[in-house]
């Protein structure tokens, strides 16, 4: 493919459009996912702050759905369709201002072939999907003031690094590398007042973070804390974080990022040093200090997946000195791209038609099991069998109107909330260990608590299959198996849902209000 220099704004017009369409096909094609939708109750009960994350994702999905009044997947993921078409378009202006337009369309193209940018921030809503709005423009301003040293661009930095911050606690390692690159490189600014008004605008934007924890005794930051202290040490799981790594970022992308990585450090890279030196600052610390804790305990590969954002600019610096005067696209943004699509498609198949046969269960109460695609598939189809399933045991007067759904865990009882209660006017509600509940905790106070006396359904399907009888007999006068619901893919059983009814609540569980008492 040839790039003609005065074609390239076409290109990324193009780009930005056909990115857009396919991830807004996804988004209302595609059924939630388990963190997804538990971020759905982040917009249904908007707090300052929330038991796993901050409350940017909330927010967001409140403003594109127009506070849920559009409560559709589409609309529940419009924030994401959006944001990654203007980070895309961000990256490209990051691109062009450090060197040429042809490297920002490059670092466009690359961005656009990363399986962490194109599907978990661009379709699926999660924490990152504003995380890298913010991280990308704090970065932009960031260099804007390398380029111009002006005040405003160092007071954008701050308020964007300060929201990246808002949406997610890893957006701390901006201000981290800003700070380790002044303190090695740039010490000079130590003087500028101006960069501690921006600290301060940064401080300001994490003020809702620090009431709630301050509210809940920090539950929160002690939660994330546990996440990546403490374990033994493992180089298998390390591994798994290494090939996590190379899957999320596109195994050309995670390739080439270390290929530019060397080229800078034996300083083959055509561009500004201070520029290079920014974008290591922020990017390698970020990696080294999950790679550290994935040393001791599993952790997911995507928490450090906006370090190697930044890498791809390197990465297209990189392409770009390779062949300066070439107008034919590199082959290995080509394989990028392709190694995008193929995952796309073969991943979407998969979920839709279950053709690669990933499990081998056929017992009922193990279908399903080791097949991690049952996760996004089977829930609107669950919504509509168990309607009409509790219909038929109220008119056998099994159970009443008025009974609610109970979980012990934030998953399923997201899943079932959105796709069973939600349409039916039921009341979900978490039953089990603060730890275990996570958000759903705060939500059986909204919706008023446990009482005596009070009937639930428990559903549980056959690939997390659990025992309700061994969670909750201490709890109900009477738990009963009242029936079986299969979920099928393409005319064959896919998982099942056992239903249970679970009579008489006798005991209270552990509320809110123990929670700030500190007796949990």
């Amino acid at each position: 493919m040839k790039i003609k220099e005065q074609n390239i704004n076409k290109i990324m017009i193009w780009l930005l459009a056909v990115s857009a369409i396919v991830r807004g096909v996804l988004a209302a094609w595609m059924e939630l996912g388990n963190d997804e939708v538990y971020y759905w109750t982040y917009a249904l009960y908007p707090d300052w702050s929330h038991f796993d994350h901050p409350p940017m994702v909330g927010w967001v999905i409140q403003l594109f759905s127009l506070n849920l009044l559009l409560d559709s997947e589409f609309f529940i993921r419009l924030a994401s369709v959006v944001f990654m078409t203007a980070d895309t378009y961000i990256i490209y202006r990051i691109g062009k201002d450090i060197k040429d337009a042809r490297t920002g369309l490059y670092a466009a193209l690359l961005y656009t072939a990363s399986i962490y940018a194109f599907v978990i921030t661009g379709v699926f809503i999660m924490p990152d999907t504003p995380l890298m709005l913010f991280w990308l423009l704090a970065f932009w301003m960031a260099i804007q003031f390398l380029i111009q040293p002006k005040s405003r661009y160092l007071f954008l930095f701050g308020l964007f690094a300060g929201l990246a911050m808002l949406s997610k606690y890893s957006g701390i390692f901006l201000w981290f590398g800003m700070a380790l690159y002044i303190l090695i490189f740039n010490r000079k600014q130590l003087k500028n007042p101006y960069l501690y008004l921006a600290l301060l605008l940064s401080a300001l934007c994490c003020l809702p973070i620090l009431y709630w924890n301050l509210k809940y005794d920090f539950v929160s930051l002690s939660f994330h804390g546990n996440r990546v202290g403490g374990g033994t040490f493992s180089l298998g799981t390390f591994g798994t974080e290494i090939g996590g790594e190379l899957l999320y970022n596109n195994p050309v992308v995670f390739v080439l990022a270390i290929i530019a990585v060397m080229a800078a450090f034996k300083k083959k890279l055509g561009i500004e040093k201070n520029m290079q030196r920014l974008i290591l600052c922020i990017a390698l610390p970020m990696i080294a200090v999950f790679w550290v804790f994935s040393f001791t305990r599993p952790i997911l590969p995507h928490w450090n997946a906006p370090a190697y954002v930044l890498l791809i600019i390197l990465v297209a610096c990189y392409l770009r000195d390779k062949n300066p005067d070439s107008e034919a696209l590199p082959k290995s943004i080509t394989a990028a791209l392709c190694v995008l699509a193929l995952t796309l498609v073969v991943g979407v198949t998969e979920i839709k038609t279950g053709f690669i046969p990933l499990d081998k269960h056929t017992e009922p109460e193990a279908l399903g099991r080791e097949d991690f695609t049952v996760d996004m598939y089977g829930w609107r189809q669950l919504g509509e069998k168990f309607a009409d399933f509790r219909e038929q045991k109220i008119a056998e007067g099994v159970m009443n109107e008025e009974d609610g759904i109970v979980a012990n865990e934030w998953f399923p009882l997201a899943n079932l909330d959105y796709y069973v209660a939600r349409p039916l006017n039921m009341r979900v509600m978490g039953l089990g260990w603060p730890e275990q509940l996570h958000k759903y905790l705060w939500i059986n106070d909204e919706r008023g608590g446990f009482h005596v006396g009070e009937n639930y359904w428990f559903l549980t399907d056959s690939r997390y299959l659990k025992d309700p009888d061994e969670l909750y007999r201490w709890y109900f006068q009477k738990i009963e198996l009242v029936g079986v619901i299969e979920i099928e893919r393409c005319g064959k059983p896919a998982k099942n849902f056992f239903v249970y009814t679970c009579k008489g609540l006798r005991q209270m569980p552990p509320t809110l209000a123990d929670v700030k008492r500190g007796i949990l």
